[in-house]
């Protein structure tokens, strides 16, 4: 028998809405994404945590948040008119969470473009050693 309902069956109004990723609660709350956890948690927002086991040495699984639509859109009047006490280095709508976030952004930026020299110097390095030993005789 499937488990599928009858054609013409009302859908339940109860049904639970889906909860929402951190992207989404970034978009409703001007908070910084990395301090959702730590504002939810003051606002007393439900939140669901994925992944993060240890992977020993290698450090953890990336961890993954999920808040609870109706908890969100509870705390989202609160949070946006700073009745809740939050760092205002958390927020994006203080000039301190804009510089931390500024900065932040620029010093991950520049720290990749010199791995990525570091890698272009290395691969140059290498092809020269080869072109040049097998120059010479």
């Amino acid at each position: 028998m499937p488990s599928s309902p009858e054609p013409g069956t009302p859908e339940s109004a109860h049904e639970e809405e889906p909860w929402l990723s951190s992207d989404e609660v970034a978009k409703l709350w001007p908070v910084r994404k990395d301090w959702l956890p730590g504002v939810a948690h003051r606002a007393d927002v439900r939140v669901r945590r994925s992944g993060g086991a240890s992977r020993g040495t290698w450090g953890a699984e990336p961890t993954f948040y999920h808040f609870h639509p109706g908890d969100v859109r509870r705390a989202a009047p609160a949070i946006a008119e700073g009745h809740l006490d939050i760092p205002s280095n958390w927020r994006t709508d203080t000039p301190d969470g804009r510089r931390t976030e500024f900065w932040g952004t620029l010093i991950a930026r520049v720290a990749g473009t010199l791995l990525l020299v570091a890698v272009l110097c290395g691969l140059l390095l290498i092809l020269g050693t080869a072109v040049f030993l097998l120059t010479v005789e």
